[in-house]
């Protein structure tokens, strides 16, 4: 699909490309089967690693390619309009743990994590909801004792994604004793490694869509961390996530618009392969109404979410511009797979041809790093901030 309308550098159209021909070469042959047996290919994470998507704006004194987060969403795309999966396992990475541990990690955490995160030898995961504890992510009860020289945790996290695959996690911890319970201001983070006393993985979850990436609960038993591990300061790790977060909705609009551009590129094709009553489907008015909403939305989605990128790497506060992005994306991917299954009538409802997958894929789009219903309050909890 063309991107005459997006001003893209030379470096970044390098990029894009590169991201394109990675994506088909080593991911599309393999990606319904790995979809099918819900299977994830850390091979397939180390390439990508290997070419530097796991550091792309991390700064080059931490091995990172110190790139502009616009060129970032631009792979993004790439790798998501092949597999959802791996773009999601990519964004989670690039926008959360290692992130966090550059803006909030001490020169010693920098050197240990950052590094092999930026080259990808290390994959990065996030550890933030519980049971009990989704949209009102301030309600978590998993408790963090001091030891002398560790802290001892104890409670479980869900919904982690590469929860069972990563080398290193960013959990949020109440601090707090729970007699003087703080709210969000008794939550702290800490940087996990799966090698540590108490750290086991529990149920992976069997999902609709997104397949190919693990989801798993996490469980910590007297988990003992060092008080070395601990990022920023005690008390400050939910405000950690919420900033975080807003980075982290442009990676998920990114997949959005990937997964979008994707029902829409396979449904241009179909139309002008199909026929009926003598002609092809694309003929067909209420055809081309459904390709051109479908365009027009992945064009908007796309816009907003470069606006929102721009205004990132200025410097500027993106909390609104990052929940619109994800709110449009998201609706936007559900909106153009709908529609996808629609155009391809009965194929489109059976796993033979692709855009099944792109409609499970796409749901939870709308859900994950903070659902439509949240987006929603986020924004309009800015305009009065703003008024």
């Amino acid at each position: 699909m063309s991107w005459a309308l997006i001003p893209l550098t030379e470096q970044q159209r390098e990029i894009q490309k590169m991201a394109a021909e990675f994506a088909a070469a080593e991911i599309a042959p393999c990606a319904a089967k790995w979809d099918r047996e819900a299977h994830f290919e850390r091979k397939v994470v180390d390439q990508m690693g290997q070419l530097g998507f796991l550091g792309m704006m991390l700064p080059e004194v931490y091995d990172g390619l110190g790139l502009d987060t616009c060129t970032y969403l631009v792979a993004l795309e790439e790798i998501a309009a092949v597999d959802a999966s791996f773009a999601v396992a990519m964004s989670v990475h690039n926008s959360l743990p290692t992130q966090m541990i550059l803006r909030w990690g001490t020169e010693a955490q920098k050197q240990e994590f950052l590094r092999p995160m930026a080259r990808g030898e290390s994959l990065g995961a996030f550890a933030l909801s519980e049971p009990d504890a989704g949209s009102d992510a301030a309600s978590l009860r998993a408790q963090a004792v001091r030891d002398g020289d560790c802290w001892v945790i104890n409670g479980t996290k869900m919904w982690v994604t590469n929860g069972n695959t990563a080398d290193v996690i960013i959990a949020m911890v109440r601090t707090d004793a729970p007699e003087h319970r703080r709210g969000a201001r008794g939550i702290s983070a800490f940087i996990l490694t799966p090698d540590l006393p108490g750290f086991k993985v529990g149920k992976k979850e069997d999902k609709m869509g997104l397949r190919a990436s693990p989801t798993v609960s996490l469980q910590f038993e007297d988990l003992r961390v060092p008080a070395a591990n601990m990022l920023g300061d005690e008390g400050s790790g939910f405000v950690y996530s919420m900033l975080s977060l807003d980075h982290g909705r442009l990676g998920i609009a990114a997949q959005s618009i990937g997964i979008a551009r994707a029902a829409l590129e396979h449904s241009v094709k179909y139309a002008a392969e199909r026929k009926q009553f003598g002609k092809a489907i694309k003929e067909f008015q209420g055809i081309q109404f459904k390709l051109a909403d479908m365009a027009t939305r992945v064009a908007s989605a796309r816009a907003l979410l470069h606006m929102a990128a721009a205004a990132k790497d200025r410097g500027g506060t993106i909390t609104q511009f990052s929940s619109m992005s994800k709110l449009i994306a998201s609706e936007t991917a559900m909106f153009a797979t709908t529609q996808a299954i629609q155009i391809f009538g009965g194929y489109g409802y059976i796993n033979e041809y692709p855009v099944e997958k792109l409609f499970r894929d796409a749901k939870v789009t709308e859900i994950y790093e903070g659902t439509s219903e949240i987006q929603r309050i986020v924004i309009a909890r800015e305009l009065y901030a703003q008024s």
